[in-house]
């Protein structure tokens, strides 16, 4: 799958979130990367030579922020899409990860742990 076609479902999948979660996604930059670094995997108790990451939620938890949190660079949800391709093929496969992943990141940006998020099956 081209890039710019890669980053088309992308945007289609944020612009697919429901308008009372996608008020507070405003100062949350989507961005695309290839892959994980071996280092953020490390950093994350993954083994680089057996695990990879589709996405990653990078910043401060609503539930986290103290009240005079201003000023702060955006947060970002990465979506690491050659991590993506090498595990799915074809479009509908990609398109519903993506969705998937995307779902899972702002789960995270509201403050919900890894292990609530995939109880909720994402």
């Amino acid at each position: 799958m081209r890039a710019a076609r890669f980053e088309a479902l992308v945007a289609e999948a944020v612009a697919a979130v429901p308008a009372e979660f996608a008020t507070y996604l405003a100062n949350v930059a989507v961005c695309i990367e290839d892959w994980p670094s071996d280092e953020l995997l490390r950093s994350l108790d993954l083994d680089p030579e057996l695990d990879t990451l589709f996405g990653l939620y990078d910043g401060t938890a609503l539930p986290d922020r103290p009240h005079d949190f201003a000023g702060h660079p955006p947060d970002r949800i990465i979506i690491f899409r050659e991590a993506i391709l090498e595990e799915f093929d074809d479009e509908p496969t990609i398109r519903y990860e993506i969705e998937r992943t995307i779902v899972h990141e702002i789960a995270h940006f509201f403050g919900l742990d890894e292990d609530r998020v995939r109880r909720l099956g994402y």
